[in-house]
């Protein structure tokens, strides 16, 4: 009798051991998770529903003889490593607010350094058997400046609508895109100058390896970006090292798809300029690589992505062939989506300069770009400039109607943001309204401009959720159909509408083919 007491005690013990047992399985504990090159702790935020985490490292730091190299394995730590700081921002120039860009648009004056390959993390998942779904932002900043630590970027908010938000970082400006002959025959493929692409690469490989210890879906990722991270965006739906990594894409601002010169060049012209800089400075590749960083960065120049046929084919002609990753697409612009002013110009030169480069097509193009006082030329100088990032975003949205499977969608952004510096719905007004951070912008905000955040980043995030931002009795954001094109305006009022400029565009698309 006494033994099977005894048993029977027992017996009950273990259940209870198991149950308890299968009861944790999987929670995430912020203080110890695994990752590649070991454990690491983070931290929760002030209501104890996020977990945050701050420089995960993804690669090895890009020092010395890995200047130029495609980003390495991690190196392994010992211990529990403490992720609760931000990481260094990549190397660039300090900060400093011009044109509408205010101190929160910037990254933070310090720490800036080369040893810049990290992530931050927020995740509101309790166990890894959750599969959140993941979205990866990548920054803008013309590939020259940027990082994941500017305050509008956090992911806070995001993650508390049920998706994991992953920031990473990648090498700009001449550490992240130069190419040289030398470079070129040092790797293993062939090719070079595409440092920053290769680290994004790097990143979404982390994110499918990693995320499901933070109860992210490695199968449900969404690619977002605004400005050079839409080009970003685009370059990796082209590319061939980053198929299978991202399932979805955002892109706000920006993409590759017109010919001509830009941040984009050929692998020969771009090696020619890194040969040039070299023999210049009278300096050997390994003189070159062994120079304090802040030193590189006193030599002018501006660098960016490298269509190299291996990390990036041409984005065009990708599309044209249907050589891409057909996933579903959210993407538009802003009314007053511009970098700079307007060129120094007389009605007359203007006049002058479109018959040069249009022949016999110019009067087409200055009946939708007229010119015929002063007041009628800034209007065109200034729709110009703003096309210049929406005929990319039209153009993506319509190649992926009509070559790909899934569905895009097309937004156009009106609201100007109350407040100074005033450039009307500027180039990057609109990233912060999407994300949920107005809170980090100190704008005097207006009710308006709460609902807009809300209703943008509902759209957002049920996109990243499902690939179609329409739920929550949000207004109907209509499918992109190039016979018939309507967007969502995100102003004052959410609404679909025809979309502006379409003789323009359909001009533009003429001329580039």
């Amino acid at each position: 009798m006494k033994n099977s007491a005894f048993l029977l005690i027992g017996f009950l013990a273990f259940l209870i051991s198991s149950c308890g047992k299968k009861e944790n399985e999987g929670l995430i504990a912020v203080d110890s998770v695994k990752v590649e090159g070991g454990l690491i702790s983070g931290k929760l935020d002030e209501a104890g529903e996020i977990k945050i985490f701050k420089g995960i490292p993804f690669a090895a730091p890009p020092l010395a003889q890995l200047r130029w190299k495609a980003p390495q394995p991690v190196i392994p730590w010992e211990g529990v490593k403490a992720c609760v700081k931000n990481p260094p921002a990549p190397m660039q120039n300090p900060p400093a607010p011009f044109f509408a860009w205010t101190e929160e648009f910037l990254i933070p004056k310090e720490p800036i350094s080369e040893d810049c390959l990290y992530l931050n993390l927020w995740t509101p998942a309790k166990s890894t058997e959750e599969k959140l779904p993941v979205m990866v932002w990548i920054y803008g900043g013309g590939f020259s400046s940027g990082g994941n630590t500017v305050p509008l970027y956090d992911g806070e908010e995001l993650a508390k609508k049920g998706i994991v938000v992953v920031a990473l970082n990648y090498r700009v400006g001449i550490l992240g895109f130069l190419a040289h002959p030398e470079l070129t025959a040092e790797s293993p493929e062939q090719t070079s100058g595409n440092y920053g692409l290769l680290d994004q690469i790097a990143g979404l490989k982390w994110v499918k390896n990693n995320i499901g210890a933070f109860g992210g879906d490695p199968d449900r990722v969404t690619i977002a970006g605004q400005s050079a991270g839409a080009f970003s965006v685009n370059a990796l739906v082209v590319s061939p090292k980053a198929r299978g990594l991202f399932h979805q894409a955002i892109a706000q601002s920006g993409g590759m798809f017109t010919r001509g010169p830009g941040l984009v060049s050929g692998l020969k012209g771009a090696e020619e300029r890194g040969k040039i800089l070299t023999d210049t400075l009278g300096m050997s590749l390994d003189d070159f690589r062994n120079i304090p960083a802040d030193s590189i960065l006193k030599i002018p120049g501006r660098y960016g992505p490298v269509i190299d046929g291996i990390v990036l084919p041409s984005v065009r002609k990708a599309f044209e062939e249907g050589n891409f990753a057909d996933v579903p697409l959210l993407t538009g612009w802003n009314a007053d989506d511009r970098v700079s002013g307007n060129p120094d110009l007389t009605p007359e030169e203007f006049k002058t300069n479109a018959k040069k480069q249009y022949g016999g097509r110019a009067g087409e193009f200055l009946e939708l770009f007229p010119a015929g006082n002063e007041v009628e030329l800034q209007q065109s100088l200034n729709l110009q400039g703003v096309l210049t990032f929406g005929f990319q975003n039209y153009t993506w949205a319509r190649l992926q109607s009509e070559k790909g499977q899934n569905k895009a969608y097309l937004y156009y952004f009106t609201r100007i943001p109350p407040g100074e510096p005033n450039y009307g719905a500027f180039h990057s007004a609109e990233f912060s309204y999407a994300l949920h951070t107005l809170r980090n912008w100190k704008r005097p905000f207006e009710e308006a401009d709460y609902a807009l955040e809300k209703t943008m980043s509902e759209y957002w995030v049920n996109f990243v959720k499902t690939g179609n931002p329409n739920g929550n009795s949000l207004p109907d954001w209509p499918v992109f159909d190039p016979e018939n094109p309507m967007v969502i305006e995100l102003g004052v009022e959410v609404k679909p509408r025809a979309m502006p400029f379409w003789p323009q565009m359909k001009f533009m698309e003429s001329e580039s083919r």
